[in-house]
């Protein structure tokens, strides 16, 4: 089943990222991607195996973002893929299909892209501008999405994301998003974790 609400983990170092994620599952969260960025892989490895155990006591899905050989070494429940990483047709033929595969979009070509190649989700953003992400596409704002959802037509479930808080919520799924994806809102402020679940459902 595929959570409404994402958390995607923030933080300066390898250990930061770990007491979100821990702090983000005593808090209600049901799934937390683990987002970590610029690091040797075997730095990767080692802390997805720490992830994999904190969400498993918590009965919380954890998805690796970028690294599908990772999410199969540590057993996690899937993986996420950028614009510019693996295709998610290969992770698909390494991973098998009990593995969770979501892919990032930004425009309707991309979305597109994705559907055609069995994505379980897309994330779709950036929603405004935020300082998480590097490189950022265009802004797509609330008008953005009901565009693309006007046009798109498809069942794969869309994630909004990017600086999305409590405020966005209610007109987001108005333009027809399945649910978001949430990073320093959350690392801010936890206790809005059980907030947006009651908006979301």
């Amino acid at each position: 089943m595929l959570s409404k609400l994402h958390y995607i983990s923030q933080g300066e170092t390898p250990k930061d990222h770990l007491e979100h994620i821990q702090k983000a599952c005593e808090h209600g969260a049901e799934w937390v991607q683990l987002r970590l960025k610029e690091l040797p892989t075997e730095s990767i490895l080692e802390t997805a195996k720490i992830a994999k155990d904190m969400t498993r006591k918590f009965k919380v899905k954890l998805i690796i973002n970028d690294h599908y050989k990772i999410a199969k070494a540590v057993d996690a429940d899937g993986v996420h893929l950028g614009k510019t990483d693996t295709c998610p047709l290969i992770a698909r033929a390494y991973l098998g299909n009990d593995f969770i595969i979501g892919g990032t979009a930004n425009t309707l070509e991309d979305c597109r892209t994705l559907v055609k190649k069995n994505v379980d989700y897309m994330g779709v953003g950036p929603f405004r501008f935020t300082e998480t992400k590097k490189n950022l596409s265009p802004i797509l704002g609330i008008e953005g999405y009901k565009e693309l959802l006007t046009n798109l037509n498809e069942t794969t479930p869309i994630i909004a994301i990017g600086g999305i808080g409590l405020e966005d919520v209610s007109g987001l799924l108005k333009t027809g998003i399945y649910g978001v994806a949430v990073s320093g809102s959350i690392t801010k402020d936890m206790t809005c974790i059980s907030k947006f679940k009651a908006l979301l459902n």
